[in-house]
């Protein structure tokens, strides 16, 4: 056990949520006569205990941040070192390496792996590593030590540039250590990828999509696929290797646009197939408007938008454009056709986004079938005591239109 900490006291009842499971103490569940929160260095480790005087675990501290605390442990006394981010780091690892036969995942999903504020994806001997707290911050050397004992990478991109950075009073900033290419090489469902990884979008890929990209892919065969929100066509360039007749990828982003074409046709030549490939760059609600006036439709189309919904005030207005998104899309699906309609809005729940997409059928007169729901994969696993980390959810849809 280390060395007695500082300790963190918390209001009267504010230890039952965290007695739940749950990892973050906010700044008005402490008791800041006892403990004044501007006594805690950004990133420094305590103790948390309850009013009565009873130990919840060790959490890092952030004074400057709503969310003033982060539990790392459930003991007392025990913060982020070396044994227990190895312990956390191969955990881990137990989880994913039987469920991928390539190590091409997301390694650590921030509290879902408990640790909370990092995020690491890994691209076989790359690390792709994102902090976005100060406690994790204050211990990245501790971090990637142990990353480079247990997985040796040849070379680790620092991408902690996220705005939420700003929450917690950090700035952003991109480094790398070692051999880290500017893009890397990819495979998912038979498609082949170069994925950048120094300007992509986040850490590079969205792991967190392949299983529903898998059971997208069951409906492409033979069928003309539209990637709207493509990014860098990962959707798209699958639906071109299993056997898609015609492929058309939307984004707003020329580079990734050209990310896409640049895959598209290593997949082509790898899979020998004979599908047309296109892009079109441009806002995706002019592009599926456009779409529609000129009678275009889809036996397959994929939505999946950038986050409407950043916080619960925008609630409303993001579904009003989770509503008009799918309104659209609708309007390009075939008879029998399908939309698969996604949202990584955490405060957007299924229920809401199921109410957007009914809304959105009924202004386009059609039917629909929900053949199954998307979300998050196994390489991001949900807190069960935090329903912040169940932040991907989406519907696989069958669009029926009358005679």
């Amino acid at each position: 056990m280390s060395e007695r900490l500082k300790p963190l006291y918390l209001k009267k009842n504010e230890d039952r949520r965290l007695r739940t499971g749950h990892l973050w103490v906010f700044s008005n569940e402490v008791d800041t006569k006892r403990t004044p929160l501007t006594d805690f260095a950004p990133g420094e480790p305590a103790t948390v205990i309850s009013e009565r005087n009873a130990p919840v675990g060790t959490a890092y501290v952030n004074p400057n941040s709503l969310i003033a605390a982060r539990l790392v442990s459930r003991h007392a006394n025990d913060p982020l070192s070396a044994d227990l981010v190895r312990e956390r780091v191969r955990t881990a690892l137990a989880l994913r390496q039987p469920l991928y036969p390539a190590p091409f995942y997301r390694l650590l999903f921030g509290e879902g792996d408990y640790l909370p504020g990092c995020v690491v994806d890994r691209y076989g001997d790359v690390l792709v590593v994102q902090l976005t707290t100060a406690g994790m911050e204050r211990e990245r050397d501790t971090l990637l030590g142990v990353l480079r004992e247990e997985l040796a990478p040849r070379g680790v991109l620092l991408r902690c540039d996220a705005p939420t950075r700003a929450l917690e009073g950090l700035d952003g900033y991109v480094e790398r250590e070692g051999d880290v290419p500017d893009e890397i090489a990819l495979e998912e469902n038979g498609a082949r990828f170069a994925v950048p990884l120094t300007e992509g979008q986040k850490t590079g890929w969205f792991y967190d999509q392949a299983a529903n990209r898998a059971s997208f892919l069951r409906h492409v065969h033979g069928g003309d696929v539209l990637d709207v929100f493509s990014y860098v066509g990962a959707v798209g360039v699958q639906a071109l290797a299993a056997g898609a007749a015609s492929v058309l990828c939307v984004d707003a982003s020329a580079k990734a646009l050209e990310y896409a074409r640049r895959s598209a046709d290593l997949t082509a030549e790898a899979v020998r197939s004979s599908g047309e490939f296109a892009t079109a760059e441009g806002d995706a609600f002019d592009a599926m408007r456009e779409l529609a006036a000129d009678g275009e439709r889809f036996s397959a189309v994929s939505l999946d938008p950038p986050a409407f919904v950043k916080r619960k005030k925008d609630l409303k207005q993001g579904a009003q454009a989770y509503r008009r998104a799918n309104r659209l899309a609708l309007d390009l699906v075939d008879n029998g056709g399908v939309l698969m309609t996604c949202s990584c809005s955490q405060h957007f729940t299924a229920p809401d986004l199921q109410g957007a997409l009914l809304a959105a059928a009924r202004e386009a007169r059609v039917r629909l079938q929900i053949l199954g729901r998307c979300g998050q994969g196994p390489d991001h696993p949900v807190h069960p005591a935090m329903p912040e980390t169940y932040y991907l959810k989406g519907f696989l849809v069958r669009v029926l239109r009358d005679a």
